[in-house]
């Protein structure tokens, strides 16, 4: 009886073999619409040529962004200021010492006008700004030729310092340390300066060069005073 059960087993599996099954192809995958992130150089890649945010557009004369702002201009002063002098000054006090910056600087538009100042403050820049300020508010204009030069030679005196400027037609400006400043601010040209005195605090040579700058005046009223001191005599 196990031999006729294992003959109808077999005979039953050899009756339906997967020949006699009819198969279908498998149907072809769909191509995908989802687009494709390719490298960097890619057509459509995150930071291709055409589309990226570095494209060949926006690199080869293309629109530039805009900024929050736009184009920024810095706006130039009216004012040319150098410092001639810087010192920190300790105060001392009950209760320790106290620090604080002076500050000397020469202020001018090169265009005839000039002037000296000087600021006192906990901080250097606060200390700059009160000397632009005092620099402004003594300011004199200086009376030149047509050729940017001083019509005569003239000589000041303050307190240890002592200048003597005198024009130099074709020589330039031969001049140094705070007087050179004060000149090339005032917009003077062919000029030469020569410290008289052994001073060497700049700030009194710059105070007698505005001095001696003071004193200037045109050929007429040059040759007016010489004959007012002929007359006198």
């Amino acid at each position: 009886m196990t031999e006729t059960t294992t003959q109808q087993n077999t005979e039953e599996t050899t009756a339906v073999t997967p020949a006699a099954v009819p198969t279908t192809p498998a149907p072809a995958r769909a191509a995908s619409a989802r687009p494709s992130f390719g490298g960097r150089g890619g057509a459509t890649g995150g930071r291709g040529a055409a589309s990226g945010r570095g494209g060949a557009g926006a690199r080869k004369g293309g629109p530039s962004r805009g900024g929050r702002g736009g184009a920024f201009e810095r706006v130039k002063p009216e004012f040319d200021n150098k410092l001639i002098q810087i010192r920190r000054v300790t105060r001392v006090v009950s209760g320790g010492r106290r620090f604080s910056f002076s500050v000397a600087l020469v202020a001018g538009n090169r265009k005839g006008s000039v002037g000296v100042g000087i600021g006192k403050a906990a901080d250097t820049a606060a200390a700059i700004e009160k000397a632009t300020k005092n620099a402004k508010k003594n300011m004199i204009k200086v009376l030149l030729t047509s050729g940017m030069m001083i019509p005569h030679q003239v000589e000041a005196k303050e307190s240890s310092a002592t200048v003597m400027i005198m024009p130099a037609k074709g020589r330039g400006m031969v001049a140094g340390s705070s007087v050179r400043n004060v000149l090339e601010l005032a917009g003077i040209k062919d000029v030469r300066a020569k410290i008289l005195s052994g001073s060497k605090n700049k700030l009194n040579n710059a105070r007698a060069t505005i001095k001696a700058l003071e004193q200037l005046r045109s050929k007429v009223g040059v040759a007016t005073k010489k004959s007012e001191t002929v007359e006198t005599k």
